[in-house]
Formats: C-alpha cells, sequence, structure tokens
C-alpha cells in the first residue's frame, strides 16, 4: 500500500517513531509541498489549515486524512476527508482518534489504518476530538489556578503529575503542545460553551509566543 503524508519535520519524527509496516511505502511531501500528481491509496495532509480551509485538490472519491483541531468535519464539508489530532505527541499514541460523517469513508479508513497496525477510534464530530479539549480544559484551569495564587507553574506541574499520574503537569503539556494551539482550540470552545473562557494569563501569554 502507498500512502502519500505531508508533514513538518516534527511531525514525520513521530510517525517514524510509531513506525510502518514493512509492505508501506510512504511518499513524503514537505509542509509547503503539493499533493498534485500524487499517486497513492491515501493520503495524509498534516499540514492541513483548519484555522483558513484549503481549496479542495482532491477528488470527492479520495481517503483523505487531516489534522484539523479547531474545525468540524461539517465546516470542511467533505465527506472524503477524515479528521485526526496532528498536534506535537498525539501521532504517536497508541490510539488515534478519528471523525467522519461518512459511512463509507469511515469504512475506507477503517481498512487503512489496520494495515497501518494503527489503532483508532471514532469519535464525535467536535473541536478538539476528545483528548484535546480535555487536555486544554486543564491547561486552562491551571492557568485560573496561577493566577490565583494557588501555587508556581513548576509545582503545580509536579502536583498533577504525582497527583493524577498524568505523563506531563498542565504547563509542560502546554509548552509541548504550543499554548498558541490551546487558545486556539479554546477559542473556538469557547464560543458556544461559557466553560471553557479562557483565563486571562493564558491569552496573554499565548500572544507573546
Amino acid at each position: 500500500m502507498l500512502i502519500a503524508i505531508r508533514a513538518t519535520a516534527a511531525q514525520q519524527k513521530e510517525l517514524m517513531e510509531k513506525g510502518f509496516p514493512e509492505n508501506i511505502t510512504v511518499q513524503w511531501i514537505e509542509p509547503g509541498g503539493s499533493f498534485t500528481g500524487a499517486v497513492a491509496d491515501a493520503f495524509f495532509d498534516l499540514c492541513f489549515n483548519d484555522t483558513n480551509i484549503p481549496a479542495n485538490s482532491f477528488t470527492d472519491n479520495t481517503l483523505v486524512f487531516v489534522h484539523a483541531v479547531n474545525c468540524t468535519g461539517q465546516q470542511i464539508n467533505r465527506p472524503n476527508y477524515v479528521r485526526l489530532n496532528a498536534w506535537p505527541g498525539f501521532l504517536n499514541r497508541a490510539v488515534i482518534e478519528l471523525a467522519c460523517s461518512h459511512a463509507g469513508i469511515m469504512q475506507e479508513a477503517e481498512t487503512v489504518l489496520k494495515k497501518l497496525n494503527w489503532q483508532f477510534i471514532w469519535v464525535e464530530d467536535d473541536y478538539g476530538l476528545i483528548t484535546a479539549r480535555i487536555i486544554a480544559m486543564i491547561i486552562n484551569e491551571a492557568y485560573f489556578a496561577l493566577e490565583e495564587n494557588v501555587s508556581t507553574k513548576q509545582q503545580i506541574d509536579v502536583a498533577m503529575r504525582l497527583g493524577t499520574n498524568y505523563p506531563y503537569g498542565p504547563f509542560e503539556w502546554s509548552e509541548k503542545i504550543g499554548l498558541k494551539n490551546i487558545y486556539n482550540l479554546l477559542s473556538r470552545l469557547a464560543e458556544k460553551d461559557v466553560r471553557y473562557t479562557i483565563a486571562a494569563s493564558l491569552e496573554h501569554e499565548s500572544q507573546q509566543t
């Protein structure tokens, strides 16, 4: 099976660490490169711009996995697109979260992912899928705690790692993922739910990065 992947160097590194079976051939495309002329069984556009959705460069029957955290499938409005999260640290997770509303494309995507030996789960087609939404909320709450002088960033990170067995503390997570990514997702979520109202310190700090 041949797959074409447009990815940054960091994303490529994560996928190489995740590994590909011997019978999988990968065609790597640079972040600024085009899929024009590429022939593959499936395409992964991990540089997809979900805040400014680009013009469709694929036919409607081409399976395309896109990194799209800050929009929904309805907003993309392309039934052959499968959403996933390619934030730093998410591609090499044991289970990949996917969202799609077209049953036929879901079945085709499952066939491809099984050949890749990647575990996956289908989730509701909403901003942030599941894990990113939860982590963004945890980071936001940590910033509220920081504003209230509950503790320092370092101490909050240690407390959360030891107290909840998280792999990273909330501020470590924000550095790994990118605080701007967290801010953008929370902004989308806050449009329809006040629970995601962004901490002032998080907003301010995200504008400095």
